[in-house]
C-alpha cells in the first residue's frame, strides 16, 4: 500500500515516515504544495496523509484538485487547526478523515488502514477472488487454504492486480506503483519481470490458476473470468 505524506514539519514527515515502513507500507514525502501538487498529479496512492498550511499554498486547494479529478486515493488531513469548524471544513471539502496534531503514529496507522480498507476493500481486510484469500490487514495470502510466503514487492504487486483485475496494467504504471518516483532511476523494467515471475511461481505452486498474462506490448493483465 502506497502513502503520501505531505508535511513541511521535516521531523513530523521523518517520523512518521519511518513508523509507515515499519508497518510495511511503501511511503513518499513532500514538504511543500508544488511538490505534492507535482507528485499527486504523476501517481496513484492508496492514502494521503495532507497538512493543510504549507509554506507555498493550501493543503485544501490539492484536496480540491482531486476530488475535481474523481481521484479514489483515500485522504486524511493532518493538522494543527484543531477546531470544530476546521474540522466540518476539512471533511465537507472531501477529506476521508481528520487528525489533529499532536497524534500518536498507532492510531494514525489504524486511521490509515481503516481509509484504505473502505476506498479499496468495500470496507473488508479480506479479499477474496476464487481460491485467492487475501487478508490485508496481516498481509497473508492463502491459495486453496495453503499459506504462500510472498516477499513485499510480490504483495504489494498482488493487490494491485486484484484491485484493477481485467485492466491492462502498463510496466511504468507497476514500476511507479512499487517504487513511486524511484521508478526513474531504473534503466528498464527488468525488475517488474522478476517479481511477476516469482509471484506467478508461487502462486502456480500453491495451486492458483494462471491469472496473470502478459498483453504483448502493453503490459500485464490479471485475467479473471
Amino acid at each position: 500500500m502506497k502513502v503520501l505524506i505531505i508535511e513541511d514539519e521535516a521531523s513530523l514527515s521523518k517520523s512518521i515516515a519511518t513508523y509507515l515502513r515499519q508497518e510495511s507500507y511503501s511511503v513518499e514525502t513532500a514538504s511543500t504544495y508544488a511538490d505534492a501538487l507535482q507528485k499527486v498529479d504523476q501517481f496513484d496512492y492508496d492514502c494521503i496523509l495532507l497538512d493543510i498550511m504549507l509554506p507555498d499554498g493550501s493543503g485544501l486547494k490539492i484536496l480540491r484538485t482531486l476530488k475535481q479529478d474523481k481521484r479514489i486515493d483515500g485522504i486524511i488531513i493532518i493538522s494543527a487547526k484543531d477546531s470544530i469548524d476546521d474540522k466540518i471544513a476539512g471533511l465537507q471539502s472531501g477529506a476521508d478523515d481528520y487528525l489533529a496534531k499532536p497524534f500518536y503514529l498507532p492510531e494514525l496507522s489504524a486511521r490509515i488502514a481503516a481509509v484504505i480498507r473502505r476506498r479499496r476493500f468495500d470496507g473488508n481486510n479480506e479479499l477474496a477472488l476464487n481460491e485467492i484469500r487475501v487478508d490485508t490487514a496481516s498481509r497473508m495470502v492463502r491459495v486453496n487454504d495453503t499459506a504462500i510466503d510472498l516477499t513485499k514487492k510480490e504483495f504489494d504487486l498482488l493487490i494491485y492486480f486484484i484491485v484493477n483485475k481485467n485492466r491492462v496494467l502498463s510496466k511504468t504504471a507497476i514500476a511507479e506503483h512499487l517504487s513511486g518516483a524511484d521508478a526513474d532511476l531504473y534503466d528498464n523494467f527488468d525488475f517488474i519481470y522478476a517479481h511477476i515471475k516469482n509471484l506467478k511461481k508461487k502462486m502456480a505452486a500453491a495451486g492458483a490458476a494462471d491469472y496473470l498474462k502478459s498483453v504483448y506490448g502493453m503490459g500485464y493483465k490479471f485475467e479473471v473470468t
